[in-house]
């Protein structure tokens, strides 16, 4: 069983992203949960959201504690967040941020796992004309974690953006640019 915690802000849409994932493994046969941790959220203020994924049958029903990858959608969070909290030995945590890990690596309280970084500003203003931080950020913690091919994945989400999108279609394009766009950027 796969185990990822999302880190964000009210408004940036990790709780969204959280959801799509489980929806798309849902659709490949996996068994997943995705849900927030609610608490007083308000736009900008700090949110928590996980998904589980498994080829078996999930039986915990609780929030994660041990995660074998983080997804931190803003940056600013490193400094009061203890983003890095519990990650399983071996585990990554991917950020949405500029620099690379390295540069970013002194943030994370002395974290010995495998950074990856992703520049999620960048990508989404450039495909969808505005910062939407949550789909690429969703493109590159599927990429990372494995969880299904990359083929696999735009599909599932070419579908699920026309349900979603139904009204206005001239956004699908890109958003599936920004997905395919983090898939081939995010590194470590």
């Amino acid at each position: 069983m796969l185990e990822i915690r999302w880190h964000g802000r009210g408004g940036q849409g990790a709780k969204t992203a959280s959801l799509l994932l489980a929806d798309v493994a849902f659709n490949t046969g996996k068994y997943v949960q995705g849900f927030p941790e609610y608490g007083p959220e308000r736009m900008g203020a700090p949110i928590t959201a996980y998904n589980r994924i498994s080829d078996e049958k999930i039986t915990i029903h609780s929030n994660i504690y041990e995660p074998d990858f983080v997804v931190v959608v803003d940056e600013s969070l490193l400094e009061p967040v203890d983003v890095t909290k519990g990650i399983k030995e071996g585990g990554a945590i991917l950020i949405n941020t500029d620099k690379n890990a390295e540069e970013i690596k002194n943030s994370l309280k002395g974290f010995n796992g495998t950074i990856y970084t992703i520049d999620a500003r960048a990508i989404s203003e450039k495909c969808l004309g505005r910062y939407f931080p949550n789909t690429p950020m969703l493109a590159a913690a599927v990429k990372i974690c494995g969880i299904m091919e990359d083929e696999a994945f735009l599909r599932e989400m070419q579908g699920s953006f026309e349900h979603k999108f139904a009204s206005k279609p001239e956004v699908i394009e890109g958003n599936m640019n920004a997905l395919k766009m983090a898939i081939a950027e995010v590194g470590k």
